[in-house]
């Protein structure tokens, strides 16, 4: 592993440790946080700093991190993708020079990183080149908590910048761009196929293969002009402040499902499975009465009830105590409402788990893949028909103390090297009584949130 400004990737899972080429051991990051005058009030005022077409993003309600730069990157592969980025993570802390003036959360070091749904080692797109992890550094990040704003600039000694307020008055920002007209075209499976993928996941849990698994589906978008990801950022921070606004990796969204929060001890989950759409222009009458539907909607409980006990049985070993909750409440979200529940639990300090190492032992969970979880994904890789890359993985942050957030890439988009050109991801819970025409009604529902941030709805 080296930790240059463009270090060499982690190897594949079984490959011989250490770095795949001999580059000089590099400098030790040195970072600095500082506090800043308070940001706007606005929902945007951390989007609207960011400078390029390269954004780092975890922003709910107008807090969180954004970042640009790159003073590291962290590639993984394969299997030990997980295990790779937090033993490099460590590894790059323990010759890290920190000084902190401001000790919060999302404070001092912090890696933004994102994760494929799968480890690849089966797959038929599997060619041990393509990362299949990364964690990356940023040369700049600030933060809004509350009424506290800060800025933490990291660096090779030999490549400081004024940390603070001078180092951000001195930002080049790039205009931002929108897309211009914006069309949708079906992708790796047409939408009037799809339901017949979901029959035969139907058809494999009613003969007994297997109880839930989730099958997803993606839409292509081509856009006029080349999309800037700062432009989708915004929108989606502002028009779903309630979701976990992201971009990490070429990975864009507002997930409203947090894979799993460490902070000081105290582990959180919020688990969604079970949806009902939201009509356009609703009233708030209708939508209580449809969110009273959904909650007596025993195909949707019965969907619920997997997709938390994976994440209570995930978190067990490394937690003292846990709290599930007995029955679910319902989220409402602008396009749909949701089955959720928010599972708690108190930290072992024997089990010296980093964010990073309980967001892998919960992936994937009944919420994305299924159960039993190896049936499921089994399944997944048979039928689905296309390639998630990090469509459903884990995204989020970590910092120096282990301690970050880690959302689910759902409500997501991939923008790949083509800049005009954008994949959009919607997956749906599928068990024995599920309906194949409702499924896809359920799927359509849930690519709103990203069609409308590019302009396309």
């Amino acid at each position: 592993m080296s930790a240059t400004p463009h270090p060499a990737p982690v190897p594949p899972s079984g490959a011989s440790s250490g770095s795949r080429s001999h580059a000089i051991e590099p400098q030790p990051l040195v970072v600095r946080t500082t506090r800043i005058d308070p940001l706007p009030a606005d929902l945007t005022a951390l989007v609207d700093l960011l400078p390029d077409t390269r954004p780092l993003t975890w922003v709910r309600r107008g807090d969180g991190l954004v970042g640009w730069g790159e003073a590291l990157r962290l590639d993984t592969f394969g299997p030990g993708r997980f295990a790779d980025a937090e033993a490099a993570w460590r590894a790059t802390l323990a010759r890290a020079v920190v000084r902190d003036e401001v000790g919060l959360p999302g404070t001092g070091p912090v890696a933004f990183g994102t994760f494929a749904f799968d480890d690849g080692g089966t797959g038929d797109h599997f060619d041990g080149a393509r990362p299949e992890g990364s964690l990356v550094v940023p040369r700049v990040v600030v933060g809004r908590r509350g009424d506290v704003s800060w800025m933490t600039t990291i660096a090779p000694a030999d490549q400081l910048d004024a940390p603070g307020p001078a180092a951000l008055a001195r930002t080049v920002r790039e205009p931002v761009t929108d897309p211009g007209r914006v069309t949708l075209a079906d992708g790796a499976v047409a939408a009037r196929d799809w339901p017949a993928v979901v029959a035969e996941g139907v058809e494999r849990i009613q003969a007994g293969e297997l109880e839930k698994v989730v099958l997803a589906r993606e839409v292509l978008a081509t856009a006029e002009r080349p999309v800037d990801p700062r432009w989708v950022l915004r929108r989606l921070a502002d028009g779903y402040s309630s979701c976990w606004t992201f971009s990490v990796g070429g990975m864009v969204g507002a997930t409203p499902e947090l894979l799993v929060r460490s902070e000081k001890g105290l582990v959180t989950s919020r688990v969604l499975a079970g949806t009902i759409r939201r009509e356009p222009g609703m009233s708030d009458d209708d939508a209580l009465l449809h969110a009273a539907q959904l909650a007596r909607s025993s195909k949707d409980l019965e969907e619920h009830e997997f997709a938390v006990s994976s994440v209570a049985h995930a978190l067990e070993p490394f937690c003292s105590s846990m709290n599930v909750p007995d029955a679910p409440f319902v989220l409402h979200l602008p396009n749909v409402m949701h089955l959720a529940s928010d599972v708690t639990a108190v930290l072992d300090p024997g089990a010296r788990a980093s964010s990073l190492t309980l967001a892998a032992a919960l992936h994937p969970s009944a919420a994305v893949c299924g159960t039993p979880t190896v049936a499921a994904r089994d399944l997944i890789r048979e039928i689905e028909g296309m390639d998630r890359a990090r469509y459903a993985g884990p995204v989020g942050w970590v910092g120096a103390d282990g301690d970050g957030e880690w959302g689910i890439a759902l409500r997501s988009a991939e923008l790949g090297d083509d800049p005009r050109h954008v994949r959009l991801f919607a997956g749906c819970g599928i068990v024995a009584a599920s309906d194949p025409q409702a499924e896809l009604a359920e799927s359509e529902a849930k690519l709103v949130p990203m069609s409308w941030a590019l302009g396309a709805a």
